[in-house]
């Protein structure tokens, strides 16, 4: 039973609000700042890492093989999104999702601000932190702008498009001013500008509160109150004592960094095959229901593959990048780092243009699978690409030019358009009534997974040559996005009535 609070402050906005913010309810437009902040700092932070874990002691790094620093980064994504299932829940049964995202991104920033700490304990706890706060934020926002807007608003599809520029926006500046700061000043000094950034998203949230639909209210889907105390308890003693075998263990020396990591990886594959299992099992699921989840788990594998090559973005490319790229484009001087801000920045530019495309073509647009497709294809291509300007050296000292990253990052971009609006949209129409309140759980763990394969898989960077890497990964993608435009037609038949 769900609880909400009587008293002097309303639960829904005053109504001037509903078209303050270009046409839009004025809470989109703090819902939006927001996620501008919290993915400057999230991506701006994760833009650096990899090269914080790979350099040097003496330049403020931690000296890890280049494979094993993007392993360590990729086994941190897995976490984050794990945990993002569980922040789903908390804020359907316990929280609500103004005070989850509101803890959440406390969390974050306190995360940030520990990693500012020059030591690596702190490192530790800072990403720990992160994790958690993300796990909590990340899922919520969404449901938010969602309840922004009555199911029949006709300006629903454009407010979200509109919340996820600022999406793009964050993941676009985030980058230029840590790497920059992680560049010339040290690593320390790009994180805190990450804490910085999470904190002014923080205070433009609690002073635009007044603009959010229902933010009084408890937890919307709340459990009783014995239920609830028994929830709280499990979950704090569950965490006090995961904490202290950790701790034990890693005093023994048995959770090495690569077991810590090996566990994630075994523990994202297990999740996803659990949740599904579930689902076909559960009685409330119908025949009809559980008809339209096998073609499901092949959107949903396509989302893994994707974005088994999309979270390299933020490894294995920017590490090549700092080593065999030109940082100079016109005469200027860039970090390495700054690669990534391209991401974001086709993003931004794309996603009207593919939007327009899409309402232009109407009905004769492809099918929701084949959109998913010629995103995995586009992300194989990006990998592909790099097999050209990484071939025929004599040894690893040349420079390639900026463009071949540039262009890689391009067909990302498009890519991940056409891959995550269609995902996102496909996931909540074809999830079981039963579990659509958990519809975003079953994305994240197409991502956790994802990162998961992907702690694995990047320890052979560096190991093998750059063009069998990237050549193999890549034309597995091509070949995953080819097999689901082979799968069309029964795709098409059994998502009935998606489109």
């Amino acid at each position: 039973m769900s609880h909400s609070t009587a008293g002097t402050e309303p639960t829904k906005p005053p109504p001037e609000d509903d078209h303050a913010f270009f046409g839009h309810p004025r809470g989109l437009m703090t819902l939006s700042g927001l996620e501008v902040w919290e993915r400057f700092s999230f991506l701006g932070m994760q833009a650096i890492l990899v090269l914080f874990f790979a350099d040097t002691v003496a330049n403020g790094g931690m000296d890890m093989d280049p494979g094993t620093a993007a392993s360590v980064s990729a086994a941190y994504g897995t976490l984050v999104y794990l945990v993002s299932v569980a922040g789903g829940w908390l804020a359907d049964r316990i929280l609500g999702s103004y005070r989850a995202v509101l803890y959440g991104g406390i969390l974050i920033a306190c995360g940030h601000y520990s990693m500012a700490v020059p030591t690596d304990a702190m490192t530790w706890v800072g990403l720990g932190l992160i994790s958690a706060g993300t796990g909590l934020l990340k899922p919520n926002v969404a449901s938010m702008v969602g309840k922004l807007y009555r199911t029949d608003d006709e300006r629903r599809d454009a407010g979200f498009a509109l919340y996820y520029m600022g999406i793009n926006i964050g993941a676009f500046a985030g980058p230029l001013i840590t790497g920059w700061l992680g560049d010339h000043v040290s690593w320390h000094w790009g994180f805190s500008a990450a804490a910085v950034g999470m904190t002014l998203g923080l205070i433009q949230y609690v002073a635009g509160r007044r603009h959010l639909a229902g933010r009084k209210h408890a937890a919307e889907f709340a459990l009783a109150p014995d239920a609830m105390r028994r929830a709280v308890r499990l979950i704090i003693g569950g965490a006090v004592a995961v904490a202290a075998v950790a701790t034990a263990l890693a005093l023994a020396g048995w959770l090495t960094m690569d077991r810590f990591v090996d566990v994630l990886t075994v523990i994202s594959v297990i999740a996803p095959i659990v949740y599904f299992v579930v689902m076909f099992r559960s009685p409330r699921v119908t025949a009809e229901e559980r008809g339209r989840l096998r073609p499901y788990i092949v959107l949903f594998l396509g989302s893994v593959v994707f974005n088994f090559i999309l979270f390299q973005a933020y490894s294995t490319m920017i590490l090549l990048a700092s080593t065999n790229a030109r940082t100079e484009i016109l005469g200027f001087t860039f970090p390495a780092s700054w690669y990534a801000s391209a991401l974001g920045a086709f993003e931004v530019a794309l996603a009207p243009v593919v939007a327009a495309v899409w309402a232009k073509m109407g009905p004769r647009q492809p099918h929701a699978s084949n959109k998913i497709a010629f995103g995995v294809i586009l992300g194989g291509l990006s990998f592909l690409l790099m097999v050209l300007p990484t071939s025929g050296h004599a040894d690893d000292t040349y420079r390639m030019a900026a463009w071949w990253i540039v262009g890689s990052y391009l067909l990302l971009g498009l890519g991940d358009i056409l891959l995550e609006t269609s995902g996102m949209s496909a996931t909540s129409k074809l999830a079981p009534k039963a579990f659509a309140s958990q519809t975003m759980a079953l994305w994240f763990l197409s991502l956790a997974l994802a990162n998961g394969i992907q702690a694995q898989i990047v320890k052979l960077y560096g190991e093998v040559s750059n063009p069998a890497y990237f050549g193999v990964n890549g034309a597995i993608a091509v070949a995953a996005g080819v097999a689901m435009i082979a799968a069309a037609p029964w795709l098409k038949r059994t998502m009935h009535p998606v489109h």
